[in-house]
């Protein structure tokens, strides 16, 4: 198994710099991506696709960023994607799934209902049907859920082989799930979504090891965009027991500085100055 990191959405929020950290994961039967960022009909058409919403994000729509553009530069078409697990259907996460209509589209059942089925007023602002008229074939999870590498109340993705999980984790939207990969050697990656957007809430650190510093307008904004402001201290204080585990690695969606550190160590370069990183 083989994790790429893609940023499939840059935007700045009302000065707030944002990513769109999406995961590219190469397994021995196909590939597989949690979330797909805004897609080349968002690009082609953001008032209608993205709403008034794309006002307040102000994404960059550039076609390199694209998960298309990124998963052809890594060698792979569109038919090769198979599975698409979303952490959750907002507009800056699934904007993509039109190229790749073949992909079953993962989620939960309280999410596709949020989305798709009864959505209210504020929910009509960030779910856009437009994302998801080509229909695509969707896979959706309810009930309690079965214990999966050490998480309880976890939905295993069908057709992964084990090796991918929804962890429920509802705040920011009604079916807000982290998505969990066991990438082997009894390690986790586990895609937090958007249930943290400010990396230091978990004490995740960069690739230096030093803790990241609180960033007080990215609570600020996951504050107003939650459907359920309450459950977000419920949520980090779970990212961060779980960071505590040597063998859990944690990613979330729009923390520009959890993205350039990851990156920055999958290269072997250092984020600040772009040489090779020194020591183990």
């Amino acid at each position: 198994m083989r994790v790429h990191h893609l940023n499939c959405g840059t935007m700045d929020a009302q000065g707030i710099q944002l990513v769109t950290h999406v995961l590219a994961v190469e397994t021995d039967q196909s590939l597989v991506l949690v979330d797909t960022g805004f897609g080349t009909a968002d690009l082609a058409d953001p008032t209608g696709r993205l709403g008034p919403l794309r006002l307040l994000l102000n994404p960059a729509c550039s076609p390199a960023e694209t998960a298309i553009t990124q998963i052809r530069s890594l060698g792979y078409t569109a038919d090769d994607v198979k599975h698409i697990v979303l952490t959750h259907m907002d507009l800056d996460h699934i904007g993509g799934l039109a190229d790749f209509p073949t992909a079953v589209v993962h989620t939960t059942a309280a999410e596709q209902r949020a989305a798709m089925i009864i959505p209210d007023e504020m929910e009509k602002q960030r779910y856009r049907p437009a994302q998801w008229a080509h229909r695509p074939i969707m896979s959706a999870y309810e009930g309690p859920g079965e214990p999966w590498r050490g998480f309880t109340g976890a939905y295993q993705v069908n057709g992964l082989d084990d090796r991918f999980a929804l962890i429920p984790m509802p705040g920011h939207t009604r079916g807000h799930a982290a998505v969990a990969i066991d990438v082997g050697d009894g390690r986790l990656l586990l895609h937090a979504g958007d249930a943290m957007f400010d990396g230091s809430s978990a004490n995740l650190t960069d690739h230096t090891g030093r803790p990241l510093e609180p960033r007080p307008e990215l609570r600020q904004f996951e504050q107003m965009a939650a459907i359920e402001p309450g459950a977000i201290a419920a949520n980090h204080h779970r990212l961060t027991q779980l960071n505590t585990d040597p063998n859990v690695e944690i990613v979330c969606s729009h923390d520009p500085r959890v993205f350039t550190a990851i990156t920055a160590l999958r290269s072997g370069l250092s984020a600040e100055t772009g040489h090779p990183l020194t020591g183990p």
